[in-house]
């Protein structure tokens, strides 16, 4: 029977899906020309194409698919940004070091990775954030949407806390909530604790003044959360 090259992806794919995690996340840090060792952190660093890549970040996280396309999207954006920058001073870097964060009993567990992600091209380096959070027991990823009861208005009792924060580190930057919308909650972690918000350096900072990071206890929160 003549195999198609339609055929030979779907078996390839099919393959991905079903191989045990260790094999998955091996194939995901090598994508990125990465190695990882017994305390399954991946490490990649590329230094001789003109502009630096330093990659860290934990292989267990749950949704391996997802957790690949932010990072290839991100080195591939930012190597299509430079490319035409002229060769001054220092190569371009971006460093990405991602942060592990856990809730939740087995029954009830989740998952968040949080990627610090330093660009250093241009007159500033620039601290922004992207995260991705995973409910292990139903198998489906957490969006600040889903975080929360239907119907419910987290940015009513959000807005004001993240706000005190503003003015207490620093001059207000460029954006404000409103600005930013529902896109300025997206980068986020659950902790047994607390959800903990990131907010991107030059956004509701000044740039001097950095990145933010808003801890809110959950007791605040234990009415809105699903």
């Amino acid at each position: 029977m003549k195999t198609t090259t339609a055929m030979v992806a779907a078996m390839a794919a099919l393959t991905l899906s079903t191989a045990p995690a260790t094999a998955v996340t091996d194939s995901v840090c090598a994508a990125l020309g990465g190695t990882f060792g017994a305390d399954q952190i991946c490490q990649t660093h590329t230094d001789d194409q003109g502009y630096v890549l330093d990659f860290r970040f934990p292989v267990d996280y749950p949704d391996q698919r997802a957790l690949t396309d932010v990072l290839t999207q991100q080195r591939d954006d930012f190597i299509d940004w430079i490319k035409d920058m002229p060769a001054v001073g220092l190569p371009p870097e971006l460093d990405i070091i991602g942060k592990d964060y856990r809730s939740g009993s087995p029954e009830s567990a989740t998952q968040s990775l949080v990627l610090t992600i330093g660009n250093q091209a241009g007159v500033h380096p620039v601290t922004t954030y992207k995260s991705l959070n995973y409910d292990l027991a139903r198998h489906v990823p957490i969006t600040f949407q889903t975080l929360f009861k239907p119907g419910t208005q987290p940015r009513e009792v959000l807005d004001p806390i993240v706000e005190r924060e503003v003015h207490k580190h620093g001059e207000p930057g460029a954006l404000t909530l409103h600005d930013l919308g529902p896109e300025a909650y997206q980068s986020f972690a659950i902790t047994d604790d607390s959800v903990i918000f990131f907010f991107n350096q030059d956004g509701l900072l000044s740039h001097v003044d950095g990145p933010l990071r808003v801890t809110v206890p959950r007791t605040e929160l234990a009415a809105l959360l699903a």
